[in-house]
């Protein structure tokens, strides 16, 4: 891969001017300049096929016309007004229609503030100050979402560890922490804390640990039992997994789930979804002062977004759509699993079809976080630098799959994946 003084520039430009040189998300090294379908190219002109997808949101792909149309039109009318707009009514609509739990809709603009707002949400309704999350599980970056998040070392206590600086030690004392896929333990938790436990949050997907059967079902018998608001973290698998979401393609309802990524269409969107008696405690005349949950966001539900987000809907509905975005995804799983097998290289293909990723381990599974962290992390990076030189983007733990991505996406990318893996393998000779 070629690097152009242009792009140098920019990369020492970033080192001076942002905290390790980049905005917080991907490494440094590489500066995008345009995406179209399912490719992007970099400054200096490369050209990746791409699996980054803006970290999810691009589902249909980068530029799709009918959703640069949308949001065109609507530039020329205005780009926010601080009060209702048709297309943030109509995209409400429309997810009240295809998600099972949501009666009720409130926009946000990020998945970090619908999944605080959905756990405070829930403290409001049950009256009771605890939540309930898993290991490994991610909700954004708010204090209480970063408890145990990604925990060094493995302990037996449902007490939380902070994952990051600047979290007051008080917050501790309001999150419990579960295995993920342990249904005995989740169970024992609820059970020895339900009259202090708000809700239980969980991804329905967690990053690529699928749910085993069972799992999902048990938190919503047992949440239920006990009155406690089920919260399934859809950010990343809402309108994903299926046009319904997880809670469609699992078949199991929550109580509350948050939306965000594809309903926003590459634009900053996100939602907290669920049923109407919850949700009306974002209405105070229904709730009262005591009862009443305020959320003000100045681009909550912007028209730029909301346009975005219906047209990519709009195209998400199409006859055939989501099984094609299976079948890609099916086709690059099965071949990187083949490259990486042929290579000799030890690996677990985590995830569905539309999002997953190798996890290096001689393990024959990984189900849960603990087991997770016996996964060569530096193989990982490896491998991922060495596909990013034969034109493939990817981060270094997920692999999402757009709509966007052709029959020639499909073949450059697993003899990108074939190449990258005998390098490796020769490099683990050494």
């Amino acid at each position: 891969m070629k690097v152009t003084d242009e792009e140098q520039r920019l990369v020492e430009v970033a080192r001076r001017v942002l905290p390790g040189g980049s905005l917080g998300n991907m490494a440094s090294e590489i500066v995008i300049r345009e995406g179209r379908g399912g490719r992007v190219r970099d400054v200096s002109g490369n050209e990746y096929v791409d699996f980054l997808l803006g970290s999810g949101p691009m589902l249909v792909g980068h530029a799709h016309p009918e959703v640069n149309a949308a949001v065109a039109e609507q530039l020329g009318r205005g780009s926010t007004f601080f009060a209702n707009n048709e297309h943030g009514i109509e995209l409400a609509a429309e997810i009240v229609e295809a998600v099972a739990c949501a009666e009720q809709v409130r926009f946000a603009c990020t998945g970090t503030e619908a999944d605080a707002m959905a756990m405070r949400l829930a403290r409001a309704w049950r009256k009771r100050p605890k939540i309930l999350k898993f290991e490994g599980g991610y909700h954004g970056m708010s204090d209480y979402a970063l408890m145990s998040l990604a925990p060094e070392r493995a302990g037996n206590s449902t007490q939380p560890v902070a994952d990051s600086a600047g979290i007051p030690e008080s917050v501790r004392d309001e999150m419990l922490v579960a295995p993920f896929n342990d249904l005995a333990a989740a169970r024992q938790i609820i059970h020895a804390h339900r009259d202090e436990l708000a809700g239980v949050i969980v991804e329905p997907l967690q990053r690529l640990l699928t749910p085993l059967p069972g799992f999902l079902q048990g938190l919503r018998d047992i949440t239920a039992e006990y009155g406690i608001a089920l919260i399934f973290d859809e950010v990343v698998t809402g309108f994903r997994l299926a046009y319904g979401g997880a809670q469609a393609y699992y078949g199991v309802v929550p109580d509350i789930c948050t939306l965000g990524k594809v309903i926003g269409g590459g634009y900053p969107l996100s939602a907290i979804a669920g049923r109407a008696d919850i949700m009306a405690h974002f209405d105070r005349s229904k709730v009262g002062k005591e009862g009443f949950m305020p959320q003000i966001g100045t681009l909550s539900g912007n028209p730029i977004a909301a346009v975005a987000g219906l047209a990519t809907l709009r195209v998400l509905k199409r006859p055939g759509t989501y099984e094609k975005l299976h079948a890609t995804g099916s086709a690059i799983r099965t071949g990187l699993a083949k490259s990486l097998s042929d290579a000799g290289i030890p690996a677990v293909i985590k995830g569905e079809a539309v999002m997953f990723d190798a996890l290096f381990t001689a393990r024959t599974s990984i189900d849960n976080y603990r087991e997770a962290l016996d996964a060569d992390t530096t193989l990982a990076r490896r491998f991922t630098a060495l596909a990013r030189e034969r034109g493939v983007l990817k981060s270094e733990g997920k692999m999402y799959i757009s709509v966007a991505h052709d029959a020639r996406d499909v073949g450059d990318t697993l003899a990108a994946f074939a190449d990258a893996a005998t390098a490796l393998a020769e490099e683990r000779k050494v």
